[in-house]
């Protein structure tokens, strides 16, 4: 696996390193569509997972449910309590992952959650599950570099990325450490605050991807603030993939009933929002 610091020179291996190599070969970014699991329940959810390649999805993120996100905003809050209400478990995002693997085999996938749900599953069980149904990468959103310890062994060992997320504040000093032991892409979170809050400016974002680049020579994909295609756009044209949550939840939790059921058209809205997203993205670095 590739790592974080500048002197790492190993060759790229994995669906995640091979994806962006394609692309960075085709001059386009990447989109990567974020989608809670299960939500709004698990059918619909499936459906949803498996036209996201279809709809333009260069990588995946999913979602894991979990009682207190603490670091998610109002939609994806209550997409996770949505989820968590249809049954969501650890196990059951896994055997999703396994249902998406069996119809794809190109498609990076990666987990997005927090620490509590891996630690109760067992951290070496989880690591070994997660790889045979198919998973590439883990982001853990609630665990600094300092608690990597808990888990980083054992994804290692398995050969699964761990993503890294950077913070605007995340200072010089701080980024080496920061990026230590990461793997597949850096996840720039552009704002401080949750997901879905405010969109960060394109000077914000330049001057921050450039201090990250320095650091390291894995691929940056920005989120936390994206919502339009214009947007994602603008964030390919910066860093090297466009990361969409709280936009493409909001799509779906439009569609849903007053007991948040899923209506007739919840899955073709979303995937329709994800086409839109992607064309905007692929198309973003063509001369005008």
């Amino acid at each position: 696996m590739t790592q974080g610091s500048t002197a790492g020179t190993a060759a790229p291996k994995g669906r995640i390193a091979a994806r962006f190599a394609a692309l960075k070969a085709q001059g386009k970014g990447a989109l990567v569509p974020y989608l809670q699991a299960y939500d709004p329940d698990l059918e619909t959810s499936r459906a949803l997972l498996a036209g996201l390649p279809a709809a333009g999805a260069d990588l995946v993120e999913l979602g894991v449910p979990f009682t207190d996100p603490a670091a998610d905003g109002p939609s994806i809050q209550r997409a996770g309590l949505r989820a968590l209400k249809a049954g969501a478990t650890l196990a059951g995002v896994l055997e999703m992952v396994r249902g998406f693997r069996a119809a794809e085999a190109e498609i990076p996938l990666v987990l997005m959650g927090y620490l509590n749900p891996i630690l109760a599953y067992g951290a070496e069980r989880f690591c070994a599950d997660a790889a045979a149904a198919g998973v590439d990468g883990l982001i853990v959103v609630d665990m600094p570099p300092e608690e990597a310890d808990e888990l980083a062994p054992f994804a290692t060992a398995q050969g699964l990325d761990l993503i890294r997320l950077i913070a605007p504040t995340t200072d010089d000093a701080r980024l080496p450490f920061a990026l230590s032991g990461s793997d597949g892409f850096v996840y720039h979170v552009s704002i401080t605050g949750i997901t879905g809050t405010r969109s960060a400016a394109t000077e914000e974002l330049r001057r921050n991807v450039g201090r990250i680049r320095a650091a390291t020579t894995l691929p940056i994909g920005i989120g936390f603030g994206i919502r339009t295609p214009e947007q994602a756009a603008d964030a390919v044209r910066v860093a090297d993939a466009a990361v969409v949550g709280t936009a493409l939840i909001d799509t779906l939790a439009a569609t849903l009933d007053s007991e948040g059921r899923a209506g007739p058209d919840t899955v073709r809205k979303v995937l329709e929002h994800v086409r839109a997203l992607a064309d905007a993205v692929h198309t973003a670095r063509m001369p005008a």
